[in-house]
Formats: C-alpha cells, sequence, structure tokens
C-alpha cells in the first residue's frame, strides 16, 4: 500500500468535517475536482471506500471514520514536531520553552475542579503553551472518543464504566471519587424523597450497587447535568447520589451523609494517544494533574 501524503490526509479531514466535496475544496482553496481526484486516490491505497456520496453531501464510513481519526492524529505529530523543535530551539535546558495549543477534552466537573489548578502551573512554567478545553458529555464514546478521533491530544474520563476505552489508548488513574447521598439540608427522612439523576451517571460500578439498595427509588427527574441537579437538591426537588467532584459545588442549602464503606466509588483519569503520550506537552499536563491528586 503506497503512504497518504499530508495534503490527502487534509482533504479526508476537510470532507469530513465539513460534510461534502465542495464545502471542503472551498475550506483548502482547492477545486471540488482536486478534492474528489484526492479522496479517490486515498481509497485506491487504502482498499476501502472513505465516503458515501450523496445528493447532501459525503459522510465517513466506518472505515472512513477511522482513516479521519489517524489522519487527524498524523497531522496532529507534524503540528507537535514543529512547536517541540522551536521550543527547543528558543530555550535554554530546562526553561519554559514549551509552545503552541495543547487541546483537552473533559467532562464537566472536572473542568471546572480538576483541569483549573493543574493548567494554572502548567502556563506558569510555560506561558508559551495555549490549553484548549472542551467540554465533552460522558456518554457514547465521550472524552476517550474525542482522543481516538484526533480531536484532543488528552481527555480527562471516567474509568471503567458502560463505555470501553479503545484499547489503542492509554489511560492513568487521577483520582478515585466516592459517592454520596446529597438531600436538602435538614431533612428529617432524605431517603423518602424522589430521585434526582442525570445521564452521565450511567456508570456500571454504579448500577451494580444501585441494584442492591431496596430504599433507592426509581429516577422520577433528569437533569442535563450533576450541576443542575445539585441546584435541584439545593431547591428541595429531591435527593441525588452524586460524586465528590460534582460535591465541589454544594451550597449551605445541600446536605451531604456518607453511603457507608460499600458506598460505589468511581476512577477519573487521564485518556491519551500513544503518540501523544510522548509529546512534551501533554507529559507536563499529566505531570501536573497527577500533582494535583497528591
Amino acid at each position: 500500500m503506497s503512504e497518504l501524503l499530508p495534503q490527502e490526509l487534509r482533504v479526508l479531514v476537510a470532507v469530513a468535517e465539513s460534510g461534502g466535496f465542495s464545502a471542503a475544496a472551498a475550506a483548502l482553496g482547492l477545486t471540488q475536482s482536486a478534492v474528489s481526484h484526492s479522496v479517490r486516490g486515498s481509497e485506491a491505497k487504502l482498499g476501502a471506500v472513505l465516503f458515501e456520496r450523496g445528493r447532501t453531501g459525503a459522510s465517513p464510513t466506518p472505515a472512513g471514520e477511522r482513516a479521519v481519526g489517524h489522519a487527524r492524529r498524523i497531522l496532529r505529530l507534524y503540528e507537535v514536531m514543529g512547536a517541540e523543535v522551536r521550543g527547543a530551539g528558543r530555550s535554554a535546558p530546562g526553561g519554559g520553552g514549551l509552545t503552541g495549543v495543547l487541546r483537552i477534552a473533559a467532562f464537566r466537573s472536572a473542568a471546572l475542579h480538576l483541569l483549573p489548578p493543574a493548567l494554572e502551573r502548567l502556563t506558569t512554567r510555560h506561558p508559551g503553551l495555549r490549553p484548549e478545553v472542551r467540554v465533552v458529555r460522558e456518554l457514547g464514546a465521550g472524552t476517550a472518543g474525542e482522543v481516538a478521533a484526533g480531536r484532543a491530544d488528552l481527555g480527562i474520563a471516567t474509568l471503567g464504566g458502560p463505555g470501553e476505552t479503545p484499547p489503542s489508548l492509554l489511560t492513568g488513574v487521577l483520582a478515585e471519587e466516592a459517592y454520596a447521598l446529597v438531600h436538602p439540608a435538614g431533612h428529617p427522612d432524605p431517603k423518602a424523597l424522589p430521585l434526582l439523576d442525570w445521564d452521565e451517571n450511567c456508570g456500571s460500578y454504579t448500577r451494580a450497587w444501585w441494584r442492591e439498595q431496596d430504599w433507592i427509588p426509581r429516577a422520577t427527574v433528569k437533569a442535563e447535568d450533576d450541576g443542575m441537579v445539585l441546584t435541584m437538591v439545593g431547591r428541595g426537588l429531591g435527593m441525588a447520589i452524586l460524586p465528590e467532584l460534582s460535591l465541589r459545588e454544594a451550597g449551605a442549602g445541600v446536605q451531604i451523609t456518607d453511603l457507608g464503606p460499600r458506598r460505589p466509588v468511581r476512577r477519573v483519569g487521564y485518556v491519551t494517544t500513544p503518540e501523544s503520550a510522548g509529546s512534551l506537552a501533554v507529559r507536563a499536563l499529566i505531570r501536573e494533574l497527577r500533582s494535583e491528586k497528591g
């Protein structure tokens, strides 16, 4: 198989992200025929159909999704190589020479509470580094999917839940969070209140524990996220079972009750690709995240 050239990779990514050959051509400053020719050449080299063509545009096939993910990751390596080489040329050994963009995907409570202190230390040491954080819901592919698709260099994810991390990715545990019962402060019988829940609270480790509890009712309200659940609890609308990161936003109207020694625990960690794990910026961020853990 012949190797794909960088420009061919850029065309694949542009078609996937724009949804069509014409839009990709406009974004790249090429003609539509040049984009079509490039895609056909890539398909011939890879031996697979990469896009479904239709009147409304083009969408990646399963093989195309895989190819586009690899294309993003390869193109990202070119960017990282340039940033690291330029940084090494400007910086004395041990200095703050890391430059460029560091792309991070994180679920809401991690983006609010786990990342900021680590990023503050990181950018103080490396002022030329520009973190870009995207908040991603931990549903379906979640933050790990953003990393696998080449849209993030590192993801902060819940590990060991129902959505398995792709085996091609590297992971590391940053924190283990215990769940607690959260209810309106001073309520005489919080377990009798309606249950409030949110879609992302679906880890297998949590649900296995829930099935053993005969006092937990079926959720009567599903909120958008854990922050909304906490607000509703504070307004006396019900009780909830939330992890420690979410509870950092608890106000005076909320009371937190320990669920005992067999309470559910979720693992929060980082997810990255083998190639990104070797980059200086990702390694530096992982060090800061582990420092935050300590």
